[in-house]
């Protein structure tokens, strides 16, 4: 079975959870004998790791003088082109916005460099919705050059681009739904981002959510079917502590830490206000928030009106290394999320040995056993349960213990077979 697969990044250029994501399923798939996947990104930049996989980058792909069967979905290419601009990140960890743009002509171009190819930036600019327009008219000449069976498509970026490559081929897709816009506005929907995320739903013949918390969203919200939506958990790439970091603490106090984007989604407010209801029980525990977002400004003078700054840290973004170096001085991971489709952050935590606490309303609480859940706004419950961890050893050790044990459980392999029987239960021709 060949698979061609539709992603927006892959390491080592990510922005975020979905190129982990994608790397980690494609390395799972890796160990599947009778599957082949063959991975395309806007711009591949000839470092990334192909051992798994096939690699193309959309950007060395000469389009010039290539029929385009993209049917009806030009017209539809149009209206996203016309219509608006989406500005996603104003920093590489801040989510989307929508920006009006008027146009004078009706009329899409791709334009091409000298080669035929078109010049993809593959990050989240003021000009993402004509690089997603652009992506599925390179996906159609792709899908008619390459062998596979089934397209598969991560996330709304890419869900243009495997409607293309079905309409080119008539082979069957699959999308893989890691969040939803319900997910990054609380509700209030990017129309735009919307109708993408639904076309690309209705067209698909299969639905992957990351979690139960989505695959309601997808059918209650998106109008899909029940029996076409399945979920497949994310897992974690097996990390090896390097015990010669020297990495320590140069404070006394337990450190409890926040490592997400700065978003509404991820309820940063609701972690100052518990960290303020903690700090008047016990002066003995230091806050950290690290990441970056819109939301940062607003967060950095709450905590300065509550007269918590000598106790509150404010890293900015952290990456790579940064990450796990960040969790190692830890005592406690916290993720309040308001609505998280799955999330990773914590699954890395307790490989650092550090025990979490999550909200219900997280995919990723759906499959943990050994970690604090509570509601994101409760705030009395959150204050009591990162007390409890700080002022008893027992507690925190049994969660390291049994947490790390959980989480070396879940690997990619699994996730990869669950997404094979997907693909089992489609008609190939």
């Amino acid at each position: 079975m060949k698979v061609l697969m539709f992603g927006w990044e892959f390491p080592p250029h990510i922005s975020g959870g979905l190129g982990t994501a994608c790397y980690g399923l494609t390395q799972g798939l890796s160990h599947i004998e009778d599957l082949d996947v063959t991975f395309v990104v806007p711009k591949a930049f000839g470092d990334e790791d192909q051992s798994a996989m096939n690699l193309i980058g959309a950007n060395n792909v000469p389009i010039r003088h290539r029929k385009i069967n993209v049917k009806d979905f030009a017209k539809k290419l149009d209206y996203i082109e016309v219509d608006s601009k989406l500005v996603p990140y104003v920093d590489p960890d801040e989510y989307y916005k929508l920006e009006r743009l008027e146009v004078s002509s009706p009329h899409t171009f791709v334009q091409v460099n000298d080669h035929g190819c078109v010049n993809f930036t593959g990050k989240y600019g003021t000009d993402l919705l004509k690089e997603i327009a652009d992506y599925a008219v390179v996906a159609n000449v792709i899908a008619q050059d390459v062998e596979f069976d089934i397209i598969h498509a991560h996330d709304w970026l890419t869900y243009p681009a495997g409607i293309a490559a079905k309409e080119a081929t008539g082979k069957p897709l699959v999308v893989h739904v890691h969040a939803t816009d319900f997910d990054r506005s609380g509700g209030s929907v990017n129309p735009i981002v919307y109708e993408i995320e639904k076309r690309g739903m209705d067209a698909a013949d299969r639905i992957i959510t990351v979690s139960n918390l989505t695959r309601n969203i997808v059918i209650e919200k998106y109008g899909q079917p029940a029996e076409k939506v399945f979920t497949v958990y994310n897992a974690v790439e097996p990390k090896e502590l390097n015990d010669k970091l020297n990495i320590r603490k140069n404070v006394n106090e337990k450190i409890v830490t926040f490592l997400g984007r700065i978003t509404m989604q991820k309820g940063p407010e609701y972690f100052i206000e518990v960290a303020n209801q903690v700090l008047k029980r016990d002066s003995n525990v230091r806050f950290v928030m690290a990441g970056s977002g819109d939301m940062m400004e607003k967060m950095i003078r709450r905590a300065a009106s509550l007269k918590i700054m000598d106790k509150f840290h404010f890293t900015g973004f952290l990456k790579g290394d940064d990450v796990f170096n960040m969790l190692r001085i830890s005592d406690l991971y916290v993720m309040p999320s308001v609505s998280e489709p799955f999330g990773i952050s914590p699954l890395e935590a307790m490989q650092s040995n550090v025990p979490v606490l999550i909200s219900h309303q997280s995919g990723v609480s759906e499959i943990l056993t050994y970690a604090i859940k509570t509601n994101f706004w409760d705030i009395d419950a959150m204050a009591d349960a990162i007390y409890g961890v700080i002022k008893y050893p027992a507690l925190s050790k049994m969660f390291v213990k049994h947490g790390k044990e959980e989480v070396d459980s879940l690997k990619w392999e699994t996730s990869a077979k669950c997404v094979k029987e997907v693909y089992n239960s489609l008609s190939l021709s």
